[in-house]
């Protein structure tokens, strides 16, 4: 019997269906391949991220020296104070009301900046007079030349009558009597322009003097007045009139003065190495040099005044502190600089940063940053000594920022 078609269509292999083996192996192929793209795209960003550097400020680890030689010994001790040679109190050229004080103590200033105000009202209003007595001679000027153009044509026609004997000779001598008095009232009112211009420029400085500028870069050490009290550049007596604004120094002209005994002055001689010590940082030695030895004595303390410089600028050292010297004489004043020895590597203080409770620092070796550990003494000045950790002229990243890690690469800003 043969069969029927249905029936072997019903024992035909349907080659469509996958088995479930394959579906698995499938699905754990395509698995694969997205972890792998995914890697690949993590591992992309990373280089990407990785290869952009961090800007950064870089600086260099510097060798803090001894200023004096070894060999040198203190000939004469002595004990002085610190002085600015640059200072002034500071007053308005006018007499007048403080209307405002723009300035506090410690508060830096730059030369021309204003430090106080003076009420402008009486300056005001004599700039306003001055300028309407100038309007006003320069109006006078447009008249007058207004009639000399007019006495002018005067002239002129009555020359011609004249000739043609239409008017009398005295007609003339009129005419030309009254074209000179214009001319020369023409002359006085343009002169007293001038003089109108001058008042007016002079009125000018005297608002201009109702403001207090510094006169040169320092700091405010003193503040003498307050709004509402009365300032003059000449002392009044009183308690209600100031002769200052505020009181300006020079920090860069800072130096220490101190009065040798007359009998020992001949141990001190100009350009002579000094070690000077504030009273408030005893620990802290400061080199310096004479400047000069004043040449006279004051008799009655039989001392002369010698002037010393120091040769470090700190912003610790401020004036009228105590200070205590040491003149120096060197043995080998020949090799005083090869002396020096290296005493600590000194970095900015912005450099170190806390990382997990330790003092690091970022060096910066092939253009990435290394985190190390180092030891620090507190800072001073802005500067702190590294007692462990670096060394002298290794490359540092100053204020590293919080998200800077170990092996980042950096490139400086400037």
């Amino acid at each position: 019997m043969n069969p029927s078609p249905e029936l072997l269509n019903e024992l035909r292999i349907d080659r469509t269906v996958r088995s479930p083996v394959d579906t698995r192996h499938n699905g754990g192929r395509r698995l694969a391949l997205a972890a792998l793209a995914i890697g690949v795209i993590a591992l992309l960003a990373w280089w990407l991220l990785r290869a952009e550097p961090v800007l950064v400020r870089i600086a260099t680890a510097q060798a803090e020296t001894s200023a004096v030689a070894n060999t040198a010994s203190s000939v004469l001790d002595a004990t002085g104070y610190v002085t600015a040679r640059r200072q002034a109190t500071v007053s308005a050229k006018i007499t007048g009301k403080v209307e405002e004080v723009l300035i506090e103590e410690g508060q830096r200033v730059k030369a021309g900046e204003v430090l106080a105000r003076l009420e402008p009202t009486d300056a005001n209003a004599q700039h306003a007079l001055s300028a309407a007595q100038r309007d006003a001679a320069r109006s006078e000027v447009t008249r007058v030349r207004a009639q000399l153009l007019l006495a002018d044509k005067n002239l002129v026609r009555s020359r011609d009558l004249a000739a043609r004997q239409l008017v009398a000779e005295s007609a003339l001598d009129q005419a030309l009597a009254e074209r000179d008095a214009l001319a020369a009232q023409l002359q006085s009112t343009q002169r007293n322009v001038e003089v109108a211009e001058r008042a007016l420029a002079l009125a000018e400085i005297g608002v201009d003097n109702t403001v207090v500028r510094a006169p040169f870069d320092g700091v405010i050490t003193v503040k003498a007045a307050q709004p509402g009290e009365i300032i003059s550049p000449i002392s009044a007596g009183g308690g209600f009139t100031r002769t200052g604004i505020g009181t300006v120094v020079d920090m860069d002209s800072l130096e220490v003065q101190v009065d040798i005994n007359e009998a020992f002055i001949g141990r001190v001689k100009p350009k002579q190495k000094v070690q000077a010590v504030l009273n408030a940082y005893p620990d802290w030695i400061i080199p310096a040099e004479v400047i000069a030895i004043v040449p006279t004595a004051d008799r009655s303390k039989a001392t002369v005044k010698v002037r010393i410089a120091f040769l470090e600028r700190d912003e610790r050292i401020v004036p009228d502190m105590g200070v205590r010297v040491s003149f120096l004489e060197q043995a080998q004043a020949a090799n005083t600089e090869s002396a020096a020895t290296i005493t600590a590597v000194v970095i900015a203080a912005e450099a170190v940063v806390e990382r997990d409770g330790r003092s690091v620092v970022f060096v910066v070796r092939d253009n990435e940053a290394r985190l190390r550990e180092v030891q620090v003494d507190a800072a001073r000045g802005g500067k702190r000594r590294v007692t462990r950790g670096l060394a002298v002229g290794e490359q540092i990243v100053l204020s590293p920022p919080a998200n800077l890690s170990d092996g980042n690469p950096v490139r400086s800003e400037g």
